[in-house]
């Protein structure tokens, strides 16, 4: 598996080829809304992409930011961690986050975190096996101008 893997820091020209990914994990979002907010997002600095390829196609991806918080110190914040519906549970996500937690280390960083949404529960597995643990909830309120 691993020979056939390369892992690529992804640019604003890979949009595209991210929105497909990214539609996986938010089916109920709009196809334009998507990809006016990774459009804002390439804009910030704070912001900066990973993909994994199997050959030449884009079977994965994870988003991150970098912050520095008072209990974790400069932290990789890892934001919409796909892979590909299709070829799931079958160690790329595995593989992929090696390769992060890696690239981190050598980049300085003291930490990894992420969200995760409650009803992905596959998800929860996946990153306790990973070594993460559960360290509050994640509040949000939506903001409207009605």
């Amino acid at each position: 598996m691993e020979a056939q893997t390369t892992f690529k820091k992804l640019s604003k020209r890979h949009s595209d080829k991210m929105l497909i990914l990214i539609r996986q994990l938010n089916p109920d979002i709009e196809n334009e809304v998507l990809k006016q907010r990774l459009e804002q997002m390439w804009e910030s600095d704070a912001y900066q992409c990973f993909g994994l390829l199997k050959k030449d196609t884009l079977i994965g991806l994870i988003g991150c930011w970098t912050f520095t918080k008072l209990h974790s110190g400069k932290q990789l914040e890892l934001d919409n961690v796909i892979i590909d519906e299709r070829i799931q549970s079958k160690g790329y996500g595995k593989l992929f986050f090696n390769f992060i937690a890696d690239w981190a280390l050598k980049n300085g960083y003291e930490s990894l975190g992420l969200n995760t949404y409650v009803d992905n529960d596959k998800s929860h597995k996946f990153y306790f096996n990973q070594g993460f643990k559960i360290l509050g909830f994640h509040f949000q309120k939506i903001l409207t101008t009605k």
